[in-house]
């Protein structure tokens, strides 16, 4: 396959710097396919999120929201999102780790809600750099579908954001990234169309254009029967009224399949519908690509229904039939493994029925993403930019489209402010590229310097000294004593000398610092920060856990300082450990990076030794510069076997879980719950007690559940009665500000 120069660039953006950057381009030109390549082959730790649950699926990640687990309001920045419910532990860890955060559909995301990204970021990475610290990707087309902005937000949001686009952005506007666009269209074949879609994507329609695009107007268009035509209509009720009208049309008796839904799938991301109606003759439309080598369907292939029966559907395209069995749809959560200390996609939920929806009409919003090879386009009562060209833009060519009304100038919507930044961003395109060589050194440089930069190791073990030389000055005194010594040596040992040794490291020349006698000066400078923190750090761990504190609330703080100062220690006592064995490389220093931080998170035993050697990593990254092969989407296969089976896998089955194990796992991921009581159909006071049980269990710490002032107003409340008081009492005594069910956590907690 051609070398794409343009996915080149793309993948040494994304693989070799820390710049961030905004992937766009035309429909077609393997934006997608580019995401699924670098998720396959990067080095980093990447997260992929997306603005619906839709794109989300589609993408391979989680929505926005879920992850960062945000309220559905606007964000209005210098407001702080209150956290009812705090992140788990395992999130904090995959927030922590992760070096490349990919945002999919980013056309479709307002400028407040990039800012509570950022805001998130910075919280729980403790990292006051613009999204801390982290470096996005952003993907997609301003030209296409646009940010959904109500009245009532708009009036909250225009005195603080001048578009509701992502690029207005604060926290955006605070980082230095750059536009990569892929012009190269492999929908498109025709010259002609191909320029007449970029005509209707920038707003610079022509007479000519008009013409051309008109001469494509059929009134009273009938498709021949069995000719594949697909309606795309504005609004969801015309394409229902539209496809229910033509099922009542066939005279064959219906036949409706209920899709089975394990675990956690919204409603809202179903790919097709959950009670799918449908007869012989039906058109249909396949919503997923063939899993089977075979490649007999890819997503939006067109056919007929042939037969129906319980368990196979047969489904005709052009002269070929094909059986298809059920298809299972995962709903994933991110999780680190616990073996390879990697970040890894967990099954949430899934969701299984035949991959296939009625199609003589489906919204263009629905079509985003989707090729076609004949199709009716009804986009008369367009309301929004870009959803002209979106529909368009999803045929092959001129020939197999059809308008059921005329296109007008007035149809083709854009926005001004989206065409001023794109033209913006092409100009500072150019520079950023001709500056690639020197963006990349200076990220082989930022991580090298990353290496030795101990200051996050100080602050925790000041703020645990603080702590004891407050609560255990009478109770520890020789505890005190050690943390005063430590605090002392710390910065002389390590600091000081650190602070001599990155200055060398940020002045030296390129060649200087990739030379043997640098790198291997590098590897001797791990060992000696390893050594010099593994002497300071060993004893006052070994005595810590002598400390016991009775007041509940004083101890759960001293614990979590303890837990925080081992597990920044340990991280880098596990990286520079590596990298004293194993030299310097960026894919090897990201590598042990991740599993540095999942193996400290994982520990409990708080003893910091020396590691052994581990396996390498099973990610298939190298230091190559390479982009990967591109796989373009599947095409219909033009010669096949009059019926062909698709065989179903049958998953293997799974032991029934307890459910509060359900209940904890959705909280990980970011429910809240009231969310999680409705979609498992259960009382709210239920998943407390599962929330509960999870803390029992050692899985949640009472601050993933409450806030500090929560606990210690209701901690207060509770020691300030003579006797037993009960949740009624308590409630009161709090003026009704707390709940029953946060008062039965501290109660659990306080009596365990």
């Amino acid at each position: 396959m051609e070398q794409n120069e343009e996915l080149q660039r793309a993948w040494e953006f994304a693989e070799h710097t820390h710049t961030s950057i905004f992937l766009t381009g035309k429909a077609g030109t393997g934006k997608t396919t580019f995401l699924r390549n670098l998720q396959q082959h990067s080095s980093k730790s990447i997260v992929v999120v997306a603005p619906t649950g839709a794109a989300a699926i589609n993408a391979g990640g989680v929505t926005i929201h879920s992850f960062f687990q945000l309220p559905l309001s606007p964000y209005i920045p210098g407001i702080e999102i209150r956290d009812k419910f705090s992140f788990s532990r395992d999130k904090l860890r995959i927030i922590r780790m992760l070096d490349l955060l990919v945002i999919d559909e980013i056309s479709m995301v307002r400028s407040d809600l990039l800012d509570a990204i950022d805001n998130a970021l910075r919280k729980y990475r403790r990292d006051s750099r613009p999204f801390g610290g982290v470096q996005l990707m952003m993907i997609g087309d301003l030209q296409q579908l646009s940010p959904i902005m109500t009245p009532q937000d708009e009036e909250l949001l225009a005195p603080h954001y001048p578009t509701p686009y992502f690029f207005s952005s604060r926290a955006l506007q605070q980082i230095d990234y750059v536009t990569i666009e892929l012009t190269k269209v492999y929908r498109q074949q025709n010259l002609t169309f191909i320029n007449l879609l970029n005509h209707i994507r920038t707003g610079n329609l022509g007479r000519e254009d008009i013409g051309i695009l008109n001469s494509r107007y059929i009134p009273e268009f009938i498709a021949p029967q069995g000719s594949g035509y697909i309606r795309l209509t504005t609004h969801n009720s015309f394409a229902d009224r539209y496809n229910n009208d033509c099922l009542s049309r066939i005279a064959s008796p219906s036949v409706t399949y209920h899709a089975e839904v394990k675990g956690t799938f919204p409603e809202t991301s179903f790919p097709t519908a959950s009670e799918l109606t449908l007869k012989a003759g039906a058109q249909v439309m396949f919503v997923r690509n063939d899993p089977s080598p075979a490649r007999l369907y890819y997503n939006g292939k067109i056919g007929h229904i042939v037969n129906l029966q319980k368990d196979k559907i047969t489904v005709a395209c052009g002269d070929e039939a094909i059986e298809v069995s059920t298809a299972e749809w995962q709903n994933t959560r991110y999780r680190v493994d616990d073996t390879t200390g990697e970040l890894t996609e967990d099954i949430q939920g899934t969701f299984t029925q035949f991959p296939i929806r009625l199609a003589w009409s489906i919204t263009i919003h629905k079509s985003q993403g989707l090729t076609f090879e004949h199709a009716i386009i009804d986009a008369g009562s367009s309301f929004a930019p870009g959803q002209v060209y979106v529909a368009l833009s999803r045929c092959k060519s001129l020939e197999g489209m059809v308008l059921a009304t005329p296109i007008t100038p007035e149809a083709i919507m854009t926005d001004t402010r989206v065409s001023e930044y794109v033209s913006r961003q092409q100009d500072e395109a150019a520079r950023s590229i001709e500056r690639l060589p020197m963006i990349k050194e200076a990220y082989f440089r930022m991580l090298v310097t990353e290496l030795f930069s101990l200051g996050a190791i100080w602050q925790c073990e000041e703020r645990l000294a603080r702590f004891v030389g407050e609560h255990c000055r009478r109770t520890y005194p020789q505890i005190v004593t050690i943390h005063r010594e430590l605090v002392t040596d710390l910065r002389t040992q390590v600091l000081e000398v650190a602070d001599k040794w990155l200055p060398v490291l940020r002045r030296m020349s390129d060649a200087d610092l990739h030379s043997d006698a640098t790198l291997d000066r590098v590897k001797r400078s791990a060992t000696y920060f390893h050594d010099t923190l593994l002497k300071l750090f060993e004893p006052m761990f070994e005595r810590i856990t002598d400390v016991s504190i009775s007041n509940k609330t004083t101890a759960s703080r001293f614990k979590e300082l303890v837990t925080d100062l081992f597990q920044t220690t340990k991280a880098r006592l596990l990286l520079l450990d590596a990298i004293a064995r194993e030299g310097f490389t960026i894919p090897g220093y990201l590598n042990n990076k991740q599993r540095a931080i999942a193996e400290a998170t994982r520990d409990k035993s708080k003893k910091i030794t020396r590691r052994k050697p581990t396996a390498k990593s099973t990610k298939t990254s190298d230091s190559s510069t390479s982009y990967p092969t591109v796989n373009q989407p599947a095409e219909p296969v033009e010669k096949m076997p009059k019926v062909v089976k698709v065989k179903k896998e049958k998953p293997p089955k799974e032991p029934k879980e307890a459910s509060w194990i359900e209940s904890f796992r959705m909280f990980g991921d970011g429910l809240t719950p009231t969310a999680i009581a409705e979609r498992r159909g259960l009382a709210e006071s239920t998943i407390w007690t599962h929330l509960t049980k999870a803390m029992q269990e050692g899985k949640l710490d009472i601050h993933d559940l409450l806030d500090d002032s929560t606990i210690d107003s209701i901690t207060k409340a509770v020691e300030n009665f003579d006797g037993v008081p009960t949740l009624t009492e308590i409630r009161e005594r709090l003026r009704n500000k707390v709940s029953f069910n946060e008062i039965r956590i501290v109660l659990t907690h306080l009596n365990p």
